[in-house]
């Protein structure tokens, strides 16, 4: 699962979540007359055949340097150790990985980078890529097959890289035992290698999104002989269009064009800027208003981060031009215990829940979040727009009449309902009472516990706590496009013991259900994740608040943006400066 970093709207809730790669589905409105709706449609997710070089962007020119500021600090640039969405984004210019996502027509499709998309043997436990020849790091030596099974048996080192994803731990042979080549030796099953162009990855249970998930960077070429562990990340070896020209952790990157790098072999990446300036704990507002005002330098920059609210008047005529808007992976919910409150009680909160005035309050807008009715994003393929299950659209004030006489008709007037809130956070206070109020009023009996922002996840982590709602993940973002980083994760028994439920479901049936569709192919799998979506949250499991989306401001020099939907970042492969010659 991919931690959310702070710049995602909506973070200071989904911060308790995990979050990955969502998937094909932005709506990027630039120069638009307003927001746009973030709805997304079904559509091809793969395309095997694609090859180097990717197609030039219209308009494009090469030179000059873009900067990229924001106030948001990435934890750092060791490709095993990021999950994190803007590490992921700013390495897709440094690091390839044997798969990709290409953005076409605005939408993510996952394509071939530095091998195929892999084939699966018939009992769906091993997988074989086939390596592209001629391949170089950034210092011209040549890249491996042994590099990449060095690169996967480096990721079980979480004594070593704690922030890296684990999937491999659960999928692959022996993940459980492994610890990696460190203490582990180099011995390890999971992986192997045939001749000069064969990777093999031997699993223990079916992972049909297996080449989705090989976009991470932790799957990108490392030399076991120049692995430096733990300063790795200071100075590592580029594959990608760019390499590292200086890097001040907390502060500063410098990326400069990477000589050894071959357009002809990459389906994704342009190299259309000389450099790139990535400048952090800068204040968001402050360096907004620099890219919106777009004075010298700044015409050429870009802040990743979310358009501050107090900017919003700002976008007229020709500044809406440089608000660049995009779907991202993400949905945010209020959970619901389902062992703890009945389902007809489920049903009255969600009657009786005021979502209008929370999202007031909370300062939400439709640039950067939109009322979400089903578990799945429209950012994920399977997401389907189907009826709303009564009273989970997020929007409407709330009906606290209706909501009372449900509690009545089941003999449950003055249930208890309780959960943890920020009581240092004005804005926290403000829901919590908003919520409070509106169920009181439903007949509900209401224990609002009000803790610390240190206390706060723990306490929301712990499904043993004395409360019934609003445990995390309070929201969750794909790590691929596929409800494969979805339902497996959120509604299976063991996600409870794994802490990261929506639900806290317990079903052996359900279980099955979930495991069967996970081990279909994945094209065949998407429509069955959409038809699964409805009877998940017909149970109420939770209440959906908003799909997140990003609204990121831009200088007037900027080209070539648009959105990410995988990250909900914008896609920095395909950004030039217009005014370069």
């Amino acid at each position: 699962m991919r931690r959310l970093n702070l710049i995602v709207a909506g973070a200071a809730v989904v911060a308790l979540a995990a979050t990955g790669c969502g998937s094909p589905s932005s709506n990027n409105n630039k120069g638009s007359n307003g927001p746009s709706s973030g709805i997304g449609t079904q559509h091809s997710a793969l395309d095997p055949t694609a090859k180097g070089p990717a197609p030039e962007i219209a308009g494009a020119k090469k030179g000059g340097t873009i900067t990229v500021y924001s106030q948001s600090t990435p934890t750092g640039f060791d490709p095993t150790d990021t999950y994190y969405v803007d590490s992921n984004e700013i390495e897709k210019l440094v690091f390839r990985t044997p798969t990709q996502f290409a953005i076409r027509d605005g939408k993510p499709v996952l394509v071939p980078d530095l091998t195929d998309l892999g084939t699966v043997s018939s009992d769906n436990l091993t997988w074989t890529f086939k390596l592209q020849p001629n391949i170089k790091y950034s210092d011209g030596s040549a890249v491996k097959v042994e590099d990449f099974a060095y690169a996967i048996k480096r990721s079980f080192a979480h004594d070593v890289y704690a922030n890296g994803p684990t999937y491999q731990t659960i999928y692959f042979k022996d993940g459980d035992k492994y610890k990696g080549p460190y203490t582990g030796g180099d011995s390890y099953a999971g992986v192997e290698t045939q001749g000069t162009d064969t990777l093999i990855i031997h699993l223990v249970k079916p992972f049909s999104d297996l080449p989705f998930y090989m976009t991470f960077p932790m799957f990108t070429p490392i030399p076991k002989d120049k692995d430096t562990k733990e300063n790795y990340q200071n100075n590592p070896l580029a594959t990608g269009p760019y390499q590292f020209d200086g890097y001040t952790a907390g502060a500063e990157l410098k990326l400069k064009k990477n000589p050894n790098w071959d357009p002809a072999t990459d389906a994704v990446r342009h190299q259309y800027a000389d450099a790139w300036d990535f400048k952090w704990n800068v204040d968001d507002v402050k360096s907004q208003q620099q890219v919106l005002n777009s004075a010298g330098a700044d015409a050429a920059s870009l802040n990743y981060g979310n358009v501050d609210a107090s900017l919003i008047p700002q976008l007229t005529g020709d500044k809406m031009k440089q608000l660049v808007q995009g779907d991202s992976p993400c949905n945010i919910v209020v959970n619901l215990d389902t062992r703890k409150i009945p389902l007809e009680v489920r049903k009255a909160i969600a009657k009786a829940y005021p979502s209008d005035q929370i999202w007031k309050a909370g300062g939400l807008n439709s640039y950067i979040a939109e009322p979400s009715s089903t578990i799945l994003p429209p950012s994920v393929p399977g997401y389907t727009k189907y009826d709303p299950v009564p009273d989970l659209t997020g929007k409407g004030p709330g009906d606290p009449e209706g909501a009372k006489k449900i509690l009545e008709a089941a003999g449950k007037l003055g249930f208890e309902v309780s959960w943890y809130y920020d009581n240092t956070k004005p804005i926290a206070q403000q829901t919590m009472q908003i919520r409070k109020d509106a169920l009181e009023k439903a007949g509900f009996t209401t224990k609002p516990i009000g803790v610390a922002t240190a206390e706060l996840r723990k306490k929301t982590s712990n499904y043993d706590a004395p409360v019934n709602m609003g445990q995390s993940p309070a929201g969750w973002c794909s790590d691929w496009p596929s409800g494969g980083s979805w339902f497996p994760v959120l509604f299976q028994t063991h996600s409870i013991t794994d802490g990261q439920s929506w639900g806290m479901l317990a079903d052996s049936a359900l279980d099955k259900k979930i495991d069967d569709i996970a081990a279909l192919p994945a094209d065949q799998a998407t429509a069955k994740w959409g038809e699964l979506d409805k009877e998940i949250l017909s149970q109420y499991i939770a209440i959906p608040r908003y799909y997140d989306k990003m609204a990121i401001i831009v200088g007037t020099q900027i080209g070539g943006a648009e959105g990410d939907a995988t990250m909900g970042m914008p896609f920095f492969p395909n950004m030039f400066v217009n005014s370069a010659s």
